[in-house]
């Protein structure tokens, strides 16, 4: 059975090492669907129990570098905390910078591995 989308964006985001951050369009480009920026954010926030930890949803932030996420538990202040605490620095205003920290992503073949 194919993995659904919300199960090809945990997969891709597993992937992002400690200190580094992508952003949901990134994901959502890598997943074959530039499109789906907004998607890749729902799926984010669908994580339930231990999904919460297995997948670091915290390294995906929005394309212009800064935490954008809206969910009660999963907080902003959270979110910046985990990432400060793997190295991820933010400027006076709040942004990442995306040459230092920016994940370079998986290619295609890697990303197909995914899911063999």
């Amino acid at each position: 059975m194919e993995p659904s989308f919300f199960q090809r964006v945990y997969a891709v985001v597993r992937c992002i090492p400690r200190g580094k951050v992508a952003s949901y369009g990134q994901i959502a480009a890598l997943l074959g669907h530039p499109q789906a920026a907004r998607t890749v954010g729902w799926a984010l926030s669908a994580l339930q129990g231990d999904e919460v930890v297995a997948v670091p949803w915290h390294r995906v932030i929005n394309s212009a570098g800064r935490i954008s996420i809206s969910r009660a538990d999963l907080t902003a202040d959270l979110q910046r905390a985990l990432l400060e605490a793997e190295g991820v620095e933010f400027d006076a205003r709040g942004y990442v910078d995306w040459r230092r920290f920016g994940w370079e992503g998986l290619n295609w073949a890697e990303i197909e591995a995914l899911w063999q």
